[in-house]
């Protein structure tokens, strides 16, 4: 059923009918209960889908451990308004077709309260089609890992909430800083999928602005292992000749583009995106040369999205880090089909922590029994809310992203740590 529902979907997305919700049939085999959600009178159920088995697990098992941190905290001390913050997981492996097929069982099955901690584009815009299908329902997707602007702008932007800045804010970043200090010839590694294309158009976007064109291209295939060879990207892009190179990928593909780029001798930094996951990234790298752990790191800049968690004069640092000691969340058994290793602080988690914590107020701030109708009205309450990161949060109908700032890393002793001084490491 649910199989062909996936089919009947995507092959009409924007289908309309004058029957009600109850009666009209959504796709072949595919019916909304009719019932009116209701979530258990002690808990709300957000429901998740995330990379928790492949190449890319790090990222969905470190945001998830992040946001658990938090709700284990809130749950702790009585829930919200006296109910329990429960996940319903599922995995999806970073692949859009078990993504839209794991939000149609918690759509229609588990008949979740709204969507949560997703992981990726090509995962996300394939699923935004079924909001908008089921607009009637008023189903939305709280703060996906992913700046991409399908769920920025329309026809998608009113089923979609977000945290963290854009794609488009972290290319124009890292544009602006290569240009300031004379690496004008910009090149893009890129994973071929609706993510990657995102991040191009990005940085030819800051590159337009500034009189300049992407000086050579490269692409990957999504999936790709770390034990993959890059060498043929590599030489596309020398003989570009670039002052610098944009990769925007998942960490296992973009640290053997770094790895393979330092041997054969294209020395330029090498930039990624928030969502690559550097922890990740940078532990690939270490162990890919023991004699040496930093020979792979030199050139490295990475944009974050969330202030570093070393920084603990930052009020939500030291909270965040005491919480993921306290209850060390670790992704359900039943999920793990491949080892992996979390990190006690990351980025990716620190995110996580943060969408958390923003979602547990926003429903606090929900009046009476929770219901989906409510969630406008809450969120757009939120102004000049303080999260503990120096930058306050406010959202409203037309201001459907929380944060903007834009943070930038290099790789010292071993760790990612800010960057002060662009000319002083690149010029």
């Amino acid at each position: 059923m649910v199989r062909a529902g996936v089919a009947g979907l995507l092959g009409a997305p924007f289908a309309a009918s004058s029957l009600g919700a109850a009666a009209r049939p959504l796709a072949p085999g595919l019916r909304w209960s009719g019932r009116r959600p209701r979530q258990p009178d002690d808990e709300i159920v957000l429901g998740v889908s995330a990379a928790f088995s492949g190449p890319s697990r790090g990222l969905g098992t470190e945001l998830y451990r992040g946001a658990m941190a938090c709700f284990g905290q809130v749950n702790e001390q009585g829930g919200v308004n006296g109910r329990r913050i429960v996940l319903k997981l599922y995995d999806d492996g970073y692949q859009p077709d078990p993504c839209v097929e794991n939000t149609l069982k918690l759509m229609l099955d588990d008949e979740v309260f709204l969507l949560f901690g997703y992981v990726g584009t090509p995962t996300v815009t394939r699923v935004l089609p079924l909001l908008k299908k089921f607009q009637d329902q008023q189903m939305y997707i709280f703060f996906p890992f992913t700046g991409a602007q399908p769920q920025r702008e329309p026809p998608y932007g009113e089923f979609a909430f977000n945290l963290r800045a854009s794609y488009g804010q972290e290319t124009a970043g890292l544009v602006d800083n290569f240009v300031r200090i004379g690496r004008r010839r910009i090149a893009v590694f890129y994973q071929a999928d609706a993510y990657g294309r995102s991040g191009w158009a990005g940085v030819r976007a800051a590159l337009a602005r500034h009189g300049e064109t992407i000086a050579g291209e490269a692409t990957y295939s999504r999936g790709t292992q770390f034990t993959s060879i890059m060498r043929a990207q590599v030489e596309i892009l020398r003989e570009a000749s670039p002052d610098a190179v944009i990769c925007v990928g998942a960490y296992a593909a973009c640290a053997a583009f770094a790895r393979d780029a330092m041997d054969l001798g294209l020395h330029v930094p090498v930039a990624n995106l928030s969502f690559v996951g550097s922890e990740n990234l940078l532990q690939l790298l270490m162990d890919a040369n023991e004699d040496d752990p930093a020979y792979y790191t030199p050139w490295l800049v990475n944009s974050q999205v969330v202030p570093s968690y070393e920084d603990t004069s930052i009020p939500a640092v030291p909270e965040y880090r005491e919480l993921m000691g306290r209850y060390d969340p670790q992704v359900p058994q039943e999920l793990v089909k491949e080892s992996y290793d979390p990190f006690p602080n990351s980025f990716v988690s620190l995110e996580g922590y943060l969408d958390a914590k923003l979602l547990a107020e926003i429903l606090r701030r929900i009046e009476g029994t929770p219901e989906r109708g409510k969630l406008n009205d809450a969120v757009f309450s939120v102004r000049n809310y303080d999260l503990g990161i120096g930058e306050r949060v406010s959202f409203g109908p037309d201001r459907r992203q929380g944060l903007q700032s834009v943070y930038y890393t290099v790789v010292e002793e071993g760790r990612f740590v800010t960057l002060s001084d662009w000319e002083a490491k690149f010029a």
